[in-house]
């Protein structure tokens, strides 16, 4: 089915499967596909963000499962705190899939990483959809499930046009400055391959 995806500009993205089909304005695109579904967001689309520490988040951190929040808090786990947990494969995947759905959260759409480890983590990346974009060596920075806030300019994937990848983040914000002012946190969809794998309640 054809949809198209339109933020409060008016700027608009029509997709058809995992492929982005034409893009424009809302209105040129309803006339053009009349029979498209057409979904409304708050805010900007934007291509998303490649995050730059893929392999500090989902090889080298501990995303807890809700259920220990009373024993191991909410946040991510590192350094002394994660060594103490001797993870298994099961658990290593159940952060890795918590983690990829935070980042999803925040408008990623591609991690860049070295070569990945665990099977279990590159499994969970996998059945996600999430793109992974090869690097060599650290990045610098910190490492932050914002790709806005690790301290590092952000790394965007190309514009959005017809043919691309569906592959795309529409954020609560009016424009771009205050997108970097706020954050990432203001993300309220990210589609990857077409499909809606994040919307915020």
């Amino acid at each position: 089915m054809l949809t198209i995806h339109a933020d409060s500009t008016g700027h608009a993205l029509a997709v058809e499967g995992a492929r982005v089909v034409a893009a424009g304005d809302v209105r040129e695109l309803a006339d053009a596909y009349p029979r498209a579904r057409v979904r409304r967001w708050p805010g900007i689309l934007t291509p998303g963000f490649v995050n730059l520490h893929g392999t500090e988040l989902l090889e080298e951190t501990y995303h807890p499962d809700p259920r220990e929040a009373e024993e191991l808090g909410t946040g991510p786990l590192t350094g002394d705190a994660l060594a103490a947990l001797a993870l298994d494969d099961v658990r290593w995947g159940g952060s890795a899939r918590r983690g990829v759905q935070r980042m999803l959260a925040h408008g990623t759409v591609a991690v860049a990483c070295e070569a990945l480890r665990r099977p279990a983590v590159v499994d969970a990346v996998r059945r996600t959809g999430l793109d992974l974009v090869s690097r060599t060596g650290r990045p610098g920075g910190v490492p932050s499930l914002d790709p806005l806030a690790c301290g590092l300019p952000p790394r965007v994937p190309s514009p959005r046009e017809p043919g691309s990848a569906a592959r795309f983040a529409v954020f609560d914000v009016s424009d771009a400055s205050e997108l970097a002012e706020r954050g990432a946190s203001t993300c309220v969809a990210t589609v990857i391959g077409g499909r809606l794998l994040y919307r915020r309640r």
